[in-house]
């Protein structure tokens, strides 16, 4: 009887997993549904199939892309080539990229070979055989193959109402090399596509049948179905939104893929995941791909079973929308904020870069003999072509004047600034040539006495806004009275309106030996019409202002429109990168000259496509590490919260990971007074905040690439000026915005080439209806807790002293102040808060400020 019984239960269940059949004989189709989604299948003779794919939006059901249901298994005896076999062409013809770029060669090499491209390996695809509705929240699928066996268990999230949990085990049959991809869900024809992104490589709107544009730029989507490594992926979800307003996506559990400091050395280069757009049959459905095919844990053993997990979540809205869900909701972005503990104060960072900065040597200052002027810059030691050590180079000229002007220091009034107007006055050409009022270059090679670009002999418009109209705009809001930059000013706008094609857009570049276009494989899609936004501030003529509103409604239609961005770094062959960010910022400077709302609309778009530049991998936690021998806790170098120099299958974040340089997070500040989205803030607060791990703490000048960790400026002194002026942008954008507007100075220009940061300090702003000008004094006020940060503004008469000061971290803070007026050599007849107007007692000072909170001090001075 015992054994008769046992049969039967088995009976029943063979017949549960094959036919789902009913008393009555009719089958009834596996389901997963809740009040958000439905998830139907039914058995066909090819197995169990997608019969259904559904999300509720509003109180309509819609239909996700067609169902499928398909699986995929890729498997190889034999380990896969690692090297490229096919070479690709850019829409010029030319093989892609070209052995001048070598930076990119070995990026594209291993973004080339098979497997990456997705034709290593034999891929069996199947519809499970077996099923088994273990419950109604709870479904099994298994499938038998010649190489494998596979289960996939499929669970509604009881916390998250439109995701589904799936668990899948393979266990080989032969020894051999295997990567499961996660089934396809549902697949979304191009006509019904009205977005798609890997987070970190492109985004777009249509498929690009010319790869390298595709690949390499993110210039429409590719139609090849390339597996995308978690190294550059920002957020780890690659995403599809269709026409009818919802999204599909494919999250990885938390953990699955690499960690790029996992323990006492990077890990950077690590490939766990892989992500794509596609399935293995071309067909546009986010897929996951685990382990990756040669890598070292898809290399099983007959019965050496291994599993993974991840999530499909079907977002009723767009992919912005499902972005936020995986960023906070299962990759804990607000939970790494709140670890992040400030070691040393954002504006004695400020400080102690001023003293960095007015030392020759350690800023490696040169003073250099030019055509019978005297030159300033610093040395540049990175790769410059043509450079023999002795490459030099300014950045952020609005950050120069803001500090000279803020802290009326004589060693940058009398010894900088003097030799950086004479280097930028050398660096255009003003002779009456097809370049007149460009630069030369943005370098300066001492030994050979030439002006050369970064790489090669070329000349781009968006380098004549950025070193002609941009450096000489900011010195210009400071210098209002100088003559000659005005007309060399003119010289710049006056070329940008020439090279100007008519339908509003410029040319990448242009040949500086024959004068013609090049790099005709690509389009400008960067802000160069800002710097006719600067022309027209500055000169105040209608005939630029025109011009800009004529290159940004191109921009509008050929990038915000289409997600196309190109990048600013010649010798990454202009891959994407912080330009993207900086289109925001023009688009936001161009609605407050014309108040176009079209213009605020599109800034809105840039900048939450650059959300996408920030990692929001792995999460943040207390683990313990170990760097270059120093004891660190994992949030302390975490890359979550950091942004791309750029992303992209070729960018630098392959190798050396984020930047330090957050010349974004002001913009992302005022994005979130326009948006109120969270992401804004809390990225720009988690890439600002708790990065003492970074910082040289001999020089308070933090390194650039994320690999370096705490060595400083490197090869690259001038960096530190841009940290000054991203550093002050961010603060002054908080003020703003924790203040309601009460606290709010006027912003000059964007600086050149690493983002939207803007110049402060040339013109009063107001603190509470009071006029102030910015002040920079070192010694002033102490508060005795480093995560308080403040600004200071005095009135004209120097009467009244504003301390704004800043809770720059999540939790509540109590902290005492210690005033020292002597070093304005004057002291306190009263102090009070506003806007309270409570007065207080200078000698007593102390706060408690709430998280990310603001406090305005006022002082009486005599």
């Amino acid at each position: 009887m015992k054994n008769k019984l046992i049969a039967t239960v088995y009976l029943l269940t063979l017949s549960a997993f094959a036919s789902f059949s009913s008393t009555n004989g009719q089958t009834i189709s596996p389901q997963l549904a809740n009040d958000r989604i439905r998830l139907v299948w039914a058995k066909t003779a090819r197995g169990f199939e997608g019969k259904q794919i559904q999300v509720k939006k509003g109180d309509r059901w819609l239909t996700v892309g067609t169902p499928s249901g398909e699986n995929t298994l890729l498997y190889t005896a034999e380990k896969p080539s690692d090297k490229p076999d096919t070479t690709f062409k850019d829409l010029t013809g030319a093989v892609f990229p070209s052995e001048k770029y070598h930076y990119q060669q070995v990026q594209w090499a291993e973004s080339t070979n098979p497997v990456s491209l997705n034709k290593a390996g034999q891929a069996i695809h199947f519809f499970p055989q077996k099923a088994e509705q273990t419950s109604k929240n709870n479904l099994v699928f298994r499938q038998e193959t010649d190489v494998a066996t596979i289960v996939t268990e499929w669970t509604l999230d009881p916390k998250f109402a439109s995701d589904i949990i799936v668990k899948q085990t393979i266990t080989p049959k032969k020894a051999g090399y295997f990567s499961l991809a996660t089934p396809t869900l549902a697949t979304v024809t191009e006509q019904n596509l009205a977005w798609a992104t890997v987070p970190g490589y492109f985004q777009g709107n249509k498929l690009q049948p010319n790869f390298a544009l595709a690949y390499a730029y993110g210039h429409g989507i590719p139609t090849l179905p390339v597996i995308y490594r978690e190294r550059c992926a920002s957020t780890l979800s690659p995403m599809i939104t269709t026409k009818n307003g919802v999204t599909l996506a494919v999250i990885p559990e938390p953990g699955l893929a690499r960690d790029p400091w996992a323990n006492d050395k990077i890990t950077q280069i690590d490939w766990n995941i892989g992500l794509s757009h596609m399935n293995r049959k071309a067909q546009l459905s986010p897929t996951l791909y685990y382990p990756v095919l040669g890598e070292p844990k898809s290399a099983l053993k007959s019965g050496e079973s291994i599993s993974y997990t991840f999530r499909y979540s079907l977002t009723d809205g767009d992919w912005f929308k499902a972005l936020n869900h995986a960023v906070y909701d299962i990759y804990q972005f607000k939970q790494s904020l709140a670890l992040r503990q400030s070691k040393q104060s954002l504006i004695d960072r400020i400080e102690k870069m001023h003293h960095y900065l007015t030392d020759p040597k350690t800023s490696l200052w040169n003073i250099e003999e030019f055509e019978g002027k005297k030159i300033g810059a610093q040395s540049y030691l990175g790769g410059v072509v043509g450079s023999n050590k002795d490459a030099m180079k300014n950045s952020d000229y609005g950050a120069m004047w803001m500090l000279a002007n803020a802290t009326k220091d004589p060693l940058l009034t009398q010894n900088v600034l003097p030799y950086a107007e004479n280097f930028k006055l050398a660096q255009q050409e003003t002779g009456n040539s097809f370049f007149k009022g460009a630069p030369e270059g943005q370098y300066y090679l001492a030994k050979s006495k030439k002006f050369v670009e970064e790489w090669g002999e070329v000349v781009e418009p968006i380098g004549l806004t950025y070193y002609t109209m941009l450096d000489i705009g900011n010195m210009l809001l400071f210098e209002t009275a100088n003559t000659e930059l005005k007309e060399r000013l003119r010289f710049g706008a006056d070329r940008l309106l020439t090279w100007q094609k008519p339908d509003g857009s410029w040319a990448v570049a242009y040949d500086r030996h024959t004068e013609k276009e090049i790099f005709k494989d690509i389009l400008d899609v960067r802000p160069t019409f800002y710097g006719l936004i600067v022309a027209y501030r500055i000169l105040q003529e209608p005939k630029y202002l025109a011009a800009a509103r004529k290159g940004a409604d191109w921009f509008l239609k050929n990038a915000i429109a289409t997600g196309s961005y190109l990048g600013v770094c010649g010798d990454a062959r202009y891959a994407p990168d912080f330009a993207t960010g900086q289109s925001a910022q023009a688009l936001l400077d161009l609605y407050d000259l014309t108040k176009d709302a079209r213009y605020k609309a599109a800034a809105i778009i840039a900048a939450k496509v650059y959300t996408t530049s920030i990692y929001t991998h792995p999460i943040a936690s207390h683990k313990a590490k170990t760097v270059n021998g120093t004891p660190r806790e994992d949030w302390e170098i975490s890359q979550s919260g950091l942004s791309f120099e750029h992303g992209g299958i070729f960018g630098s974040a392959t190798r050396n990971g984020p930047i330090q340089l957050c010349s974004h997070a002001g913009l992302f500040i005022r994005m979130y007074g326009l948006t109120k989205e969270p992401i804004f803030a809390d990225m720009a607060r988690a890439g600002a905040i708790g990065r003492d791990a970074f910082v040289d703490p001999k020089t308070s000048v933090a390194s650039y690439y994320w690999q370096t960790m705490n060595r400083g400026a490197g090869p690259y002194p001038h960096h530190a000026w841009w940290q000054i002026g991203w550093l002050t942008d961010y603060l002054m954008a908080e003020a703003e915005l924790r203040s309601a507007g009460k606290v709010t100075f006027p912003r000059g220009f964007v600086t050149p080439k690493v983002g939207p940061h803007q110049t402060y300090g040339f013109k009063a702003g107001t603190i509470y209806g009071q006029p102030a000008t910015l002040l920079i004094q070192e010694g002033l006020v102490q508060p005795d807790s480093p995560v308080i940060d403040y600004m200071l503004a005095q009135s004209a008469d120097q009467k009244k002293l504003y301390v704004v000061l800043q809770n720059n971290r999540a939790q509540p803070t109590k902290s005492k102040l210690v005033l020292n007026p002597t070093v304005l050599k004057k002291s306190i007849a009263g102090a009070k808060w506003l806007p309270t107007n409570q007065t207080v007692s200078a000698d007593a000072l102390s706060i408690e400020l709430p998280g990310f909170g603001q406090s305005v001090l006022e002082i009486d001075l005599q």
